[in-house]
């Protein structure tokens, strides 16, 4: 078929939420022509649900996609009302920023930063069609019947597609925050052939902050201390005038509530029939899921400066609306909230991700990429993580330069994008600390250390920002240089020292950094007997400098972990490959392979189902197969 193309564009990223808005300024700043298109221009980056950005694992996946040059880490850091670093009491690898949003100011500072970007155009429209031919993306069609001409599609619609809002009996079409449902690009994404899921996820009640007696809740307030998101953000920029949150709980009453409008409760009545997020569930769900609890957690979180609306966190249902009212009304401290608005669910269709490669391209059709809660996802971390790899995936696609593949050793983005590609996913997924094998390595601290040089190469890092990295890494390796060089010998002067300091006194001369291996040994206690850095070091550089020594052992062990991995990594299975020629493997490993297509031997060995001796007959076939091919080649010659 022959199209009048109106405009011509490299690329085209489809929804402005946080996934859409990393991929389109990614996609810019790499220099492609690039379409952002969205339903509504007043809801770019727009917080449907929660006001906040990071927490566990989160946290540090907002800091990779600043490492790399994205914005969301920038964007929060000019927009928080609090700030938070998250479980302080563990372990570096398990420790994560958060923070409260202005919501308003979040979505405006976004929208300011992608209206200002050379090659990038933001425009309203509803995208109904992706054009195709042989296999290959050529453009879009709009509502309006404008046609677009594109080399690369990115869809990252969030909850849109087909969404439905449900509020008890209650189900109409609608996206999220009662904006406009894509009906239509949800029917030619399944007559492209595409395989298409149904989810479910929802959102609490606001009550207006006026009517809480905040008395009778507990006052959570914000760090004194400066952190950011952004490794750009300076120390003398913290916010000290932080809005606080406050913790209250469902009881007794909350709980009778609930039991007694079960029947009444979309998720068990039947009307909801997309999957839920397991480990965000509504409240009905979790009362009946852990009935033995006599309370849960809420926690009530200012929406901005400017408003009144607090979001109660924890309290996500789809019970009726006069039934929400009487929940909210058994709280402690919300006995007279006014609910400012109803919560709901929100059903929605998505692309099952076993469709596509890592890099985020669909295997089926040449570049078409989708990112987000298209892919099954929640939050919008992970969302704004896969926006940016599909970003740069689709310009260096368009570019015609190698692609970029995260591998889970690199981080948390590269963990969930291979979970996603390689095990799918039946419900709403959530990035957690404990689904990464290195973790230890994948700190928040050292996310620049580990992907500002990959952000560099392919072309989204700009000057300034290498400079700032080059400072702080000539920085860091001079100073660990420094430690390592400096011993400090068990003579009676340095001992006397040590143990006026509360310290156990040396037996053996150890080096600088060997002495602060010791548990209770900080950096400034050691600059005390070697004096300071030539130069004065950030927050960040010594909390990177103390991390990297107390932890040296297990880092290095990890590191072995990941050399011996990337040679499976690097073994790459032919795109030809027959599955059903391959004698002995399980029957179950030959239909996960034939589903995924892995790439490599690495990622097939993380298939579900999978077991380690089909992966050594897959291997003994490869090795076989490609003596066959060269000595053919041979005999050819």
């Amino acid at each position: 078929m022959t199209y009048t193309f109106t405009e011509n564009y490299d690329v085209i990223v489809i929804g402005a939420g946080h996934a859409g808005v990393e991929a389109g300024l990614a996609t810019a700043r790499m220099g492609c022509k690039t379409l952002l298109a969205t339903i509504n221009l007043d809801m770019l980056a727009f917080m449907p649900c929660n006001p906040s950005i990071g927490g566990s694992a989160k946290g540090i996946v907002v800091r990779e996609i600043d490492a790399l040059g994205g914005e969301m880490g920038r964007n929060i850091d000019k927009t928080y009302i609090q700030m938070k670093m998250l479980n302080t009491g563990k372990g570096p690898a398990v420790r994560a920023l958060r923070a409260q949003a202005d919501k308003a100011e979040y979505s405006r500072e976004m929208k300011k930063t992608v209206e200002k970007q050379d090659n990038l155009t933001l425009h309203q429209t509803m995208i109904d069609e992706i054009l195709v031919e042989e296999a290959q993306v050529i453009g879009v069609r709009t509502a309006t019947n404008q046609f677009y001409a594109a080399k690369a599609v990115i869809v990252t619609t969030g909850t849109a597609l087909r969404g439905e809002i449900i509020i008890g009996d209650l189900k109409y079409s609608s996206g999220p925050n009662n904006s406009l449902a894509s009906v239509k690009l949800a029917d030619n994404l399944k007559e492209l052939g595409l395989e298409i899921g149904r989810f479910k996820t929802g959102t609490p009640p606001r009550v207006n902050a006026k009517s809480i007696n905040y008395e009778v809740t507990e006052i959570q307030p914000g760090d004194e201390k400066p952190n950011h998101f952004s490794f750009l953000s300076k120390d003398e920029d913290y916010l000290q005038d932080q809005i606080p949150c406050w913790l209250t709980y469902t009881n007794e009453s909350s709980h009778e509530i609930i039991n007694a409008n079960l029947h009444r409760a979309p998720m068990f009545s039947g009307i909801v029939k997309g999957v839920g997020p397991r480990y965000c569930p509504s409240i009905e769900d979790k009362i009946v899921r852990f009935a033995d609890k006599e309370r849960h957690q809420l926690f009530l979180e200012p929406e901005g400066r400017d408003t009144d609306e607090i979001y109660i966190q924890g309290l996500s249902t789809s019970l009726p609306e006069d039934v929400q009212k009487d929940l909210v009304h058994s709280i402690a401290g919300l006995e007279k909230a006014e609910m400012m608005r109803t919560g709901y669910a929100i059903e929605y269709d998505m692309v099952l991700p076993h469709q596509l490669r890592a890099t985020l391209e669909t295997k089926a059709i040449s570049g078409l990429f989708t990112a987000g809660q298209t892919n099954g996802t929640s939050g919008y971390e992970e969302a704004a993580g896969q926006g940016i790899i599909a970003g740069i995936n689709a310009a260096l696609k368009v570019q015609g330069k190698p692609e970029l593949i995260l591998k889970r050793s690199d981080g948390y983005i590269g963990v969930m994008i291979d979970d996603l590609v390689t095990k799918g996913t039946i419900e709403p997924y959530r990035l957690l600390t404990s689904r990464a094998e290195y973790r230890l390595i994948l700190r928040h601290d050292n996310a620049d250390m580990r992907l500002t040089e990959i952000g560099r190469e392919v072309g989204l890092v700009n000057d300034d920002r290498w400079e700032h990295f080059q400072i702080h890494k000539q920085q860091f390796d001079n100073e660990m240089t420094r430690l390592k060089s400096i011993k400090l010998r068990p003579i009676k002067e340095t001992n006397e020292q040590v143990t006026a300091m509360g310290f156990k006194p040396l037996t053996d001369a150890l080096t600088a950094q060997e002495f602060m291996r010791r548990p209770e040994v900080t950096y400034a206690d050691v600059v005390k007997f070697i004096g300071p850095a030539a130069e004065d070091l950030s927050a960040k550089t010594i909390e990177l400098i103390e991390t990297e020594t107390k932890y040296e052992g297990y880092i290095n062990k990890a590191l072995d972990q990941v050399a011996k991995m990337k040679r499976m990594e690097e073994k790459r299975i032919p795109a030809d490959i027959d599955w059903d020629d391959i004698d002995s493997i399980a029957t179950e490993a030959r239909q996960k392979f034939k589903l995924i297509a892995p790439e490599t031997i690495g990622q097939a060995s993380r298939i579900s189902g999978v077991n380690p001796a089909d992966i050594s007959i897959l291997m003994v076939y490869l090795e076989g197969r490609s003596r066959s091919i060269s000595k053919n080649a041979q005999k050819d010659s």
